[in-house]
């Protein structure tokens, strides 16, 4: 267990299968995402037993600490240790819990996972364009824009770009130290 002020990570398990369900059924956090396919809760829990088998990502579900609800979900994954990097991917499960730091917290919380439990150098995502929230709250805990694969997305009836962001070890250090 991983854990901050508001929000902590733990692993995600079988029992977060109807949290995870909900952001299938949000329509803004499938924009937000870029995610087209809706998931049965039967898709899920199978996801969630792949994804436990699979030695290069760690799942977990997003807790706020007042009450223990999940209130979303990340991923650190395609873990390389080869070339000491990953993939980074968030999602809170309900618009409600946005705009209230919990992901921002929790993207904290995966770099701290990222860099000093995995010892890894490089942390990626990409964002679409259109999620404004999302690119602050990656600006905010020190991720930077890398690059932009222009108008990847069509989705809603409009382009996107995919942007490409990322945070080094080095970087997620000196942001530390200066808390």
């Amino acid at each position: 267990m991983i854990t901050g002020q508001g929000v902590f990570l733990r692993p995600v398990t079988e029992n977060d299968v109807d949290s995870i369900y909900k952001c299938f059924q949000n329509e803004e956090i499938m924009y937000m995402t870029g995610t087209r396919n809706i998931l049965t809760k039967d898709q899920v829990r199978e996801a969630l037993i792949r994804f436990s088998e699979d030695s290069t990502r760690h799942d977990f579900a997003i807790c706020l600490v007042e009450n223990d609800q999940v209130i979303g979900d990340l991923a650190i994954m395609e873990i390389d240790l080869d070339n000491k990097k990953a993939i980074f991917r968030i999602a809170l499960h309900s618009t409600e819990d946005c705009g209230k730091g919990y992901g921002t917290e929790a993207a904290y919380l995966a770099k701290k996972f990222t860099f000093e439990e995995l010892q890894l150098n490089r942390l990626e995502l990409q964002v679409f364009s259109h999620n404004i929230r999302g690119i602050k709250s990656y600006e905010k805990v020190g991720f930077k824009k890398e690059g932009t694969l222009r108008q990847s997305l069509y989705m809603n009836s409009k382009y996107s770009d995919e942007i490409i962001m990322s945070i080094l070890r080095d970087e997620y250090m000196e942001l530390k130290n200066s808390y």
